[in-house]
């Protein structure tokens, strides 16, 4: 099964669905039967390079919330990311432009290496939520590459150029030509569509009844002819 998904570093829903997901891919025993496609997502394409702000505050200016009121969303979102297992810490996460954090799983995904793809997937989330470091930093990305398994020197590459700047442009516009305007956002097997971060069973039930159909489609022997060849 390929799951295609658009997701940004600094989306906590985008954080707290996929370790839902891979809990339930991980509890179905499926983890040999999922192919990941990460497409990029930026939820702000203007946000800044530097720190302008907390994350109370913009909440409480982009919904017209009190402080008050704004801090208890923002606690209501880490309580959901901690229930599942996360230290999550979004009140003191460090808003800033995501570009290059994208442009470097770029880079990983251009190495045809699932697992590199996955580490640094987990650990730029991990960066942002977890230990509050700035994305849009030269010096943190070049740490989170070179964890995740990257080369120092390819990773400073691409920071000093527009390298994979297209690439990350064309997720963008594949999602606003295919209607996506919210993140997260699945695709399964390129006809299931899940909006938004499920519950763990939900994640569950959808995966179970798309295996469930798969294995339908195979062992379902219609008439038909093939390379010369009639079944009967």
């Amino acid at each position: 099964m390929k799951i295609t998904y658009w997701s940004d570093f600094a989306c906590p829903y985008c954080y707290i669905g996929n370790t839902r997901l891979k809990k339930a891919i991980r509890d179905l025993c499926l983890e040999n039967e999922i192919e990941f496609d990460i497409h990029a997502f930026e939820l702000d394409q203007n946000a800044p390079e530097d720190v302008e702000s907390t994350t109370v505050e913009r909440f409480a200016i982009k919904y017209g919330l009190s402080f008050d009121d704004a801090q208890k969303e923002v606690e209501g979102i880490s309580r959901l990311g901690i229930e599942e297992g996360i230290d999550f810490k979004y009140a003191s996460t460090l808003y800033t432009n995501t570009r290059n954090a994208h442009r470097l799983m770029k880079l990983a995904q251009s190495k045809n290496d699932s697992e590199l793809v996955e580490n640094l997937n987990a650990i730029l989330f991990d960066a942002y939520f977890t230990k509050n470091l700035k994305l849009a930093d030269r010096d943190v990305l070049l740490d989170v590459g070179c964890e995740a398994g990257l080369e120092k020197e390819e990773i400073g590459e691409v920071l000093d150029s527009d390298l994979f700047n297209s690439a990350v442009e064309r997720d963008e516009e594949i999602a606003l030509t295919g209607g996506i305007h919210a993140v997260p956002f699945y695709l399964f097997d390129g006809k299931y569509s899940v909006p938004g971060a499920l519950s763990y069973n939900d994640f569950k039930t959808v995966l179970s009844q798309i295996m469930s159909e798969n294995e339908v489609d195979e062992n379902n022997e219609t008439d038909s002819c093939e390379d010369g060849i009639c079944r009967i």
